[in-house]
């Protein structure tokens, strides 16, 4: 593409174009108030209101909306034309600063978790000038916040923000200890792999349960999965790549910095990665990436798959959240540089980090928790549901060396040997990676590695923030009251480690011994959503998002509500899609083929006694006892479905899906499967794994 500076970007209002738009008196004001937080003036918002209308007007947009990220996980938007009427039968484009900072749409049928009754139904949306407007399906998107008539945050964006400023302001604490006053903002970044499936989209059509649930409820193994390891990296199909190339020019447009493409471990999964960018943007991005899949998708006559598993027996997807924190002067806090020893800095955030997620392990646990990412935590293929921090060896032996106040014997750099001569020369790194690692250290970052590929990134970006800012203010607290900064710090950081090193596992996360272990460590084992849901609610959690804001309480209980609902939900709507499939397509075609081998027996002993039907009795008998299982199973799991509406509280009502509904079904599922591959190809109603996995 020879004219890619030119596309990147083109649908979004940066920077760039607000300093050609803007007057400069404008634009400085703008920018003031973004870096101190201070609310925009009215008159400086309809400067800027009428100047994004005209850019966007250039571009043939004729509709603004707000775009905002309620608790649904996916956005909201609705659209206002520009249109106003002149009193002459005419009308004039107009877009005033009041309709860019506010918008007011319906709160009361967005989840809520009861903060709003169906007759209360005020709610606002507010102008985030932190992150670009943008054009997308010719219309004006606005970023905004979503919160209800009484103030409570109804979305995602609202408590990240907050959460950004509670770690910008403890980190600047921390760095003024260092004597560093340079820095007058901290953020932290983010770049999430966005783990995905590609199915042709005929014959995703056929099957109700991608329809209606995102994944196959019914679906027996295809002869071959993902042991060869032939697909991961591997050359990428042509109608893969055609559309990996449609999807990178539209996310360009909106300058999202995609970055790398490739096959991923399992058939017809594949992944993109892009470059980090702030906290916020990056999670707008990927709100944006996640839609675009999609609608990419269905140009090319495909389907993009997000759910976490979307068919047994193969890798379900993930989202790698690659978590940091940097200086407004280019300073990344997480990079050890050459001598991690003597960084003291590095090594109180590192401390920090390590802390945080001991302590808070609860909270990273059930920020990821899902029905969906139910399927892929310890079944090794993800990392476990319990969470651990891998170092690598070089910080571990920098860390123990701190603790126990030895010299560190630093790590030289080894050229790496293949025995190939003409081959460039280079060094490896001084320590491996570990890809079962919840939360890995990766040179200058953490990868977070629990997320499920659905998921929005802002709840677990939310906690991240918020917990190491929890710590760093207890850091903060208690170094600058000390007599003595440098012994204060040293037996910080050796107390932290000593306190807390059971949170560091270097070694193999799918392996049974680390459960054991871990338990040994006292370390949590959450296992599922509603196990680990209630710890949102409990009075720790709710004292640290508290107090530093980022929640009120009434916010954390409607979101525990809102959440564990969601799983039952999800389930239930599961649960149905199974029955229908099964009494309405499964059994009927099961009983036609029966009726078939019937009647060949039939018609083989009329032509001639001495036929044998052994294979024809054989089988009918096998397939007529799995219906009449597969029927009372069904039948089980619809009585299970009606019993589960006597369960009123939400902890309940998850516990009786999880505990009874999901284990019938798992039930259900055996059965069917059972059944399809004892069934002759033209009479089983779905496409199966064979086709869905190996079509594109």
């Amino acid at each position: 593409m020879s004219h890619l500076s030119e596309l990147f970007g083109s649908m979004v209002f940066n920077d760039a174009v607000m300093k050609e738009k803007l007057p400069h008196a404008t634009y400085k004001l703008l920018k003031k108030s973004i870096a101190t937080g201070q609310s925009l003036d009215l008159n400086v918002a309809n400067i800027v209101a009428n100047a994004m209308k005209d850019w966007a007007i250039e571009k043939g947009v004729t509709h603004f909306t707000h775009w905002f990220q309620p608790m649904t996980g996916v956005t909201a938007e609705k659209h206002d034309s520009f249109i106003s009427p002149t009193g002459d039968g005419q009308v004039i484009m107009e877009f005033s600063g009041k309709e860019l900072v506010k918008g007011e749409p319906d709160a009361s049928s967005f989840p809520s978790g009861g903060l709003r009754a169906t007759f209360e139904a005020r709610g606002y949306t507010a102008w985030d000038p932190t992150s670009y407007a943008f054009i997308k399906d010719g219309t004006l998107c606005i970023p905004t916040i979503f919160c209800s008539y009484g103030g409570e945050a109804l979305d995602k964006k609202t408590p990240l923000l907050r959460s950004q400023e509670t770690i910008n302001k403890q980190a600047l604490r921390i760095l003024r200890l260092f004597g560093n006053e340079e820095v007058k903002e901290v953020v932290t970044t983010v770049g999430p792999e966005q783990e995905y499936f590609l199915v042709d989209k005929e014959l995703y059509d056929q099957r109700k349960d991608l329809i209606f649930c995102g994944r196959t409820l019914f679906g027996a193994k295809a002869p071959k999965g993902q042991e060869l390891e032939d697909h991961y990296f591997g050359t990428i199909k042509p109608r893969v790549a055609a559309y990996m190339k449609d999807l990178d020019e539209e996310l360009w447009k909106l300058g999202i910095l995609a970055k790398t493409e490739h096959n991923e471990v399992a058939p017809a999964q594949h992944e993109l990665a892009p470059i980090f960018t702030t906290t916020n943007a990056a999670s707008d991005h990927n709100q944006l990436t996640m839609e675009l899949m999609k609608k990419v998708a269905t140009r090319h006559g495909l389907v993009c798959l997000l759910h976490e598993k979307p068919f047994a027996g193969v890798n379900g997807s993930g989202k790698h959240n690659n978590w940091s924190i940097s200086t407004d002067t280019g300073v990344n806090l997480l990079d050890p540089g050459k001598s991690p020893r003597e960084n003291p800095q590095f090594l109180l955030f590192l401390c920090a980090v390590i802390q945080a997620v001991d302590d808070y392990q609860d909270m990273l646990r059930l920020s990821v928790a899902t029905a969906g990412n139910d399927h892929r935590l310890g079944a090794n293929e993800a990392p476990p549901a319990i969470v651990s921090m891998f170092l690598g060896d070089e910080l571990t032996e920098v860390l123990e060396s701190v603790l126990n106040e030895t010299e560190y014997d630093k790590k030289e750099k080894i050229n790496m040997e293949v025995g190939v001569h003409v081959l460039p020369r280079f060094s490896k790194d001084t320590t491996d990676r570990n890809r079962t690692s919840p939360f890995a250290f990766t040179g200058n970052k953490f990868e977070f590695r629990m997320l499920g590929s659905s998921l929005s990134v802002a709840g677990p970006n939310i906690v991240l923030n918020t917990i190491i800012a929890d710590v760093l203010e207890q850091f903060a607290d208690e170094l600058e009251t000390a007599d003595d900064f440098k012994t204060a710090l040293h037996d910080l950081l050796r107390r932290t480690l000593k306190e807390h090193k059971r949170i560091i596992f270097n070694g193999n996360n799918y392996a049974d011994e680390w459960v054991e272990e871990a338990d040994r460590r006292g370390l949590l084992n959450l296992k599922s959503t509603p196990e680990a849901l209630p710890y949102f609610v409990s009075e720790k959690n709710i004292s640290l998002f508290t107090k530093h804001n980022i929640f009120t309480e009434i916010e954390m209980r409607s979101r525990y509500e809102i959440m564990m609902e969601s799983y039952s939900k999800q389930i239930n709507i599961e649960a149905l899609t199974m029955v229908d499939m099964v009494k309405k397509d499964i059994l009927p075609s099961a009983t036609s083929y029966i009726k078939e081998l019937c009647d060949t027996a039939v018609a083989k002993k009329q032509f001639t006694p001495l036929a044998t039907c052994s294979f024809e009795e054989i089988l009918v008998t096998k397939l007529s006892s799995l219906c009449d299982q597969l029927y009372k199973k069904t039948e089980e799991l619809d009585g299970l479905l009606l019993h589960a509406k006597e369960h009123t509280e939400v902890c309940d009502c998850a516990m009786f899906y999880k505990n009874e509904v999901f284990a019938v079904m798992q039930q259900v599922r055996g059965l069917a499967d059972e059944l399809e591959v004892n069934t002759a190809k033209q009479y089983w109603p779905y496409p199966t794994y064979s086709e869905l996995l190996f079509s594109v």
